[in-house]
C-alpha cells in the first residue's frame, strides 16, 4: 500500500468526519435523545410548575416534552450562593423556555449554554463612568441574559411565577426573550426579521414603544410593565411575558402588536392554550 494511498485515505477519512460533525452530528445527537421516553417524573413536575403546559393539546405537550428533554441534555445548570439545582428547578426552568419555541425549532437555543441559579433575587454592582468620576451602581436582580449564552435566574422568582400564571411578570419567559433577541447578534429589541416580516415588526414595535414612552411621560397609568419603555430589548421582552401570560389583555388593548409576535412566535395564544376549566 502506497503512502500515497494512504494519506488520501485518511484525508477522505477526515473531511467526511469533518462534514459529518459540523453538518449532521447534531442532528443524529438529538434525534437519539429523542429516542429515549420522556420521564414519568419530568412530566408531573411539568403539569405542577408549568400552568400553560397544562392546557396545550397532547401533541402540542408532546411537542414541549422534546424541546425540553433536549433542553436538559445540552445545557449546563450551575447553583449560586448555595442553591443546589434539582429536577424540579431544572424541568420547571426548561419548560417555560421552551414555551417560546413551541412551533419554532429548537435551534433557536443553539447558542443558550449554561444557566446560573441563584437561591433568591441577587445583587449586582456596575461601575459606570462620567468624565473624571466613576460611580459604583449596585442593583437587585432577578435574572439577566447575556450575548454569550448565558442566562441567570433566582429561583425564588421562578418559582413565585410558575404559581401565577395570569400575572404580567415571568423572569423565565423576559430572560429567554432576551435570548431570541440575541439571534442576530445583538439585544435590539428586534429578533431575526426579513422582508415584509420585519418592516411590519419596525412600523408597529416602535408605534407602540413610542406610544408606551408618552404615556409614561405624562403620568398616565399603563397596564403594562413600566419597565418595558426603557429601551426597545426590554420592550419585546415584557410584550413576549404580556403575550403568553395576558394574551387576551395584549390583544384587546394591542391588536397590531398582537399579530406581530403571533407571526414571530408562530402560535396564537388564545388558540394554542385551551381555556382553564371552570
Amino acid at each position: 500500500m502506497s503512502a500515497l494511498f494512504v494519506f488520501a485515505l485518511f484525508a477522505v477519512t477526515f473531511i467526511s468526519l469533518s462534514v459529518f460533525y459540523l453538518f449532521f452530528y447534531r442532528g443524529w445527537r438529538r434525534q437519539r435523545e429523542l429516542e429515549q421516553p420522556f420521564p414519568a417524573p419530568w412530566r408531573a413536575l411539568l403539569h405542577a410548575n408549568v400552568p400553560l403546559y397544562q392546557r396545550l393539546a397532547p401533541e402540542q405537550q408532546q411537542r414541549l416534552e422534546q424541546h425540553v428533554q433536549l433542553f436538559l441534555a445540552e445545557k449546563e445548570f450551575y447553583g449560586c450562593d448555595g442553591f443546589e439545582v434539582d429536577d424540579e428547578a431544572r424541568v420547571t426552568i426548561a419548560g417555560h423556555a421552551c414555551l417560546l419555541i413551541l412551533a419554532r425549532s429548537f435551534s433557536d437555543y443553539d447558542e443558550v449554554r449554561s444557566i446560573l441559579v441563584y437561591p433568591d433575587v441577587y445583587r449586582v454592582q456596575s461601575a459606570e463612568s462620567d468624565g473624571m468620576v466613576v460611580s459604583v451602581d449596585e442593583q437587585i436582580r432577578a435574572g439577566e441574559a447575556s450575548s454569550r449564552g448565558q442566562v441567570v435566574l433566582a429561583w425564588s422568582e421562578c418559582e413565585d411565577d410558575a404559581q401565577h400564571p395570569n400575572e404580567p411578570h415571568n423572569v423565565v419567559l423576559h430572560e429567554f426573550a432576551h435570548q431570541l433577541d440575541y439571534l442576530d447578534g445583538t439585544a435590539d429589541g428586534a429578533p431575526p426579521l426579513s422582508g415584509q416580516q420585519a418592516e411590519q415588526w419596525l412600523h408597529t414595535m416602535t408605534e407602540a414603544y413610542e406610544h408606551l414612552r408618552r404615556s409614561l411621560r405624562h403620568h398616565h397609568q399603563s397596564w403594562l410593565d413600566p419597565y418595558g419603555a426603557t429601551q426597545p430589548a426590554e420592550f419585546f421582552a415584557v410584550l413576549t411575558e404580556a403575550f403568553f401570560q395576558q394574551p387576551t389583555h395584549l390583544k384587546d388593548t394591542q391588536p397590531a402588536v398582537y399579530a406581530v409576535l403571533c407571526d414571530f412566535y408562530r402560535l396564537d395564544p388564545m388558540i394554542e392554550f385551551r381555556p382553564e376549566p371552570d
